[in-house]
């Protein structure tokens, strides 16, 4: 990303931030996007309502792939399913 410029990120540097931290590139245009839109620390609330991914069935942790645009999903695992919602 330094270097380039992308008219799709609200925040570039909290991007980067996010990205040397080890988020995702997805995730971390998501958050950054977000937090130049909503505030940061309305963002930063929004957090920790989904539950422990571990205690969900493999079809809701499907179903939560593909609501948030994940691709080859159908044939993980579950611990599968849910390292990739992680570092999505």
């Amino acid at each position: 990303m330094p270097g380039k410029k992308n008219p799709s990120l609200k925040s570039p540097k909290l991007y980067e931030e996010l990205r040397d931290e080890g988020a995702s590139k997805q995730k971390a245009a998501r958050v950054s996007n977000a937090a130049a839109k909503k505030g940061r620390s309305e963002v930063g609330r929004k957090g920790g309502k989904s539950g422990n991914y571990e205690d969900w069935t493999v079809d809701q942790l499907k179903g939560k792939a593909k609501e948030i645009g994940l691709k080859g999903y159908s044939g993980k695992k579950k611990s599968e399913l849910i390292s990739a919602l992680r570092n999505s």
